[in-house]
């Protein structure tokens, strides 16, 4: 889960006006059902949208892959579901869910059907199935026995969505090195006023988009298809989504692993917080890496010292910005400790480019420009589904965060983490978060539920904290499975592991662990 580093963009894409409906069949919980006003739910299904070589690139398909993502695109199919705006008047106005379903290929022995979400809040899922099944023969494998269901929350992608008004910033960027108080509190007082204009554009609508509602929407798909019980695939928000889910509806859920685990009492500044405090903890694994390759990098022997180096990195830049004729950005300290933050598979380059860095040049460093040069956005191919929506990811967040710090406090909050994480602090903006966020926090309690549960959780990750995994479990439940790593939802991208994920869907058993990522030079 985390609140940056998303694409944004609009797609509009035609569908064929004939469609089929196919009524799903009452099944779970049926005191759910009714207090959801759903007596009936049906797919209306549509030809699904054609989809350029270039679209499916910015899909982070490889050419290797594409052919087989084009496969399983033929054998898509494209609906929408029909669910209430406000559950609470189950018979006002209704928006639409879209999703997408590949059928199981060993139709006699078919599981059931499994969803899946790759997180956000904000993002879109509706061509997840096929972005997981072409990754690699491990994962292809899910679609053995499963038909895989992707799908848009509401506010995102091909279901119905509303977009804030594009906020009026005043002035450029803050300019390098440590930010003033002054700007700080220009930053705070224009991101109110975005916040506040975003949430009284469309109170009705965006009011309703929370992670509560997402569920719901979640078991109306699952009625529509027919489905007694849908299993359930989730990472970073996706995790929230489905603790959620089977907390709201454990009469509904199948089996569900849920990848890098969300925090139980979700609390923006505490997430920022957690965050901050996991990528100090964790730079010291990649500062005893990097001393260990002394001979190569030069910044020290012990990784204490290459803490040393790299806080002196750091203070020089914020010192004396560099401007390189080759690369828009300027770097500073900030941009030191964005290297300090990075994953495993990166610290060859993170080190290099520490190194590079310690030298005078009118260019920038080529392994800083690999790392962090890619920092704009490339506009859309054209026909290309949207990828993230930033207004749905903003109204979930703030629906449901009740921190809302006014300026004073979100500064001494800000230098606190300063403070306690000197290397990796600077690495998280300073913004205002939700204040001034005008419609009512909607907390949400999840509890224990049914249907088979696994929670894995990545030892050394600084995004989603292992502890939160340890916090999850004993809240809801279910089974712990380890990764050793630090990156973000591997799991599905570690052939080892998505074995044991595949395994557990097919069997409903698994191991305690894997190793995940492996750390570089081992």
């Amino acid at each position: 889960m985390t609140q940056r580093g998303f694409l944004t963009g609009r797609a509009v894409v035609a569908v064929a006006a004939s469609a089929v409906t196919l009524t799903g069949l009452i099944a779970g919980s049926p005191v759910a059902a009714a207090a959801s006003g759903q007596a009936l739910a049906s797919v209306t299904w549509r030809s699904c949208p054609a989809y350029s070589d270039d679209v499916i690139r910015t899909l982070a398909v490889t050419d290797e892959q594409r052919r087989k993502f084009r496969a399983l695109l033929g054998r898509m199919e494209c609906g929408t579901v029909s669910v209430p705006l406000d559950y609470r008047k189950p018979r006002g106005r209704q928006i639409t869910i879209a999703i997408t379903r590949v059928r199981a290929v060993d139709r006699k022995h078919r599981l059931g059907s499994l969803a899946l979400n790759p997180g956000g809040p904000g993002a879109a899922g509706y061509l997840f199935p096929l972005q997981i099944a072409s990754m690699s023969q491990a994962n292809a494998k899910l679609n053995d026995r499963y038909d895989l269901i992707g799908f848009d929350p509401r506010g995102v992608g091909y279901s119905t969505k509303v977009d804030c008004p594009s906020p009026q910033g005043k002035g450029g960027p803050p300019e390098p090195g440590p930010l003033t108080k002054e700007t700080a509190k220009l930053i705070h007082d224009s991101g109110v006023a975005a916040n506040k204009a975003c949430g009284d554009s469309n109170p009705a609508f965006l009011g309703q988009l929370t992670t509560l509602n997402s569920a719901r929407d979640l078991d109306r798909v699952r009625i529509a298809l027919g489905e007694r019980k849908l299993s359930f695939l989730g990472i970073s928000w996706g995790t929230w989504l489905g603790a959620v889910y089977r907390s709201t509806f454990p009469g509904s859920v199948g089996r569900m692993f849920l990848d890098s685990v969300a925090p139980v009492n979700f609390r923006l500044d505490d997430f920022e917080d957690g965050h901050a405090a996991g990528t100090e903890r964790h730079f010291e694994r990649m500062a005893a890496w990097i001393a260990e390759r002394n001979d190569t990098y030069g910044l020290g022997t012990t990784a204490k010292r290459v803490r040393t180096a790299v806080l002196a990195l750091g203070r020089a830049y914020d010192e004396t910005p560099r401007h390189y004729s080759d690369w828009e950005m300027v770097a500073d300290g900030a941009t030191v400790a964005m290297l300090a933050i990075q994953s495993t598979p990166d610290w060859p380059q993170v080190a290099q480019a520490f190194k590079e860095m310690r030298d005078e040049s009118d260019t920038a460093p080529p392994a800083l420009k690999k790392l962090l040069g890619q920092g704009a956005l490339q506009r859309p191919a054209a026909g290309a589904p949207e990828r993230f929506n930033a207004t749905a990811g903003q109204a979930v967040f703030c629906n449901e965060d009740p921190s809302r710090l006014g300026f004073s406090d979100a500064w001494t909050t800000y230098q606190r983490r300063l403070a306690r994480n000197p290397v990796t602090g600077r690495a998280g903006s300073f913004s205002a978060q939700c204040a001034g966020w005008p419609l009512p926090v909607q907390k949400i309690k999840v509890q224990r539920g049914g249907g088979s549960l696994v929670l894995a959780g990545h030892r050394y990750e600084a995004v989603s904290l292992y502890e939160w995994t340890k916090q999850m479990h004993a809240a809801i439940g279910g089974t712990v499975f380890t990764v050793a790593d630090d990156v973000h939802g591997s799991v599905l991208r570690v052939p080892d592991c998505a074995t044991e994920l595949v395994s557990y869907f097919t069997t409903g058993r698994i191991d305690r662990g894997c190793d995940g990522t492996a750390v570089p030079g081992k």
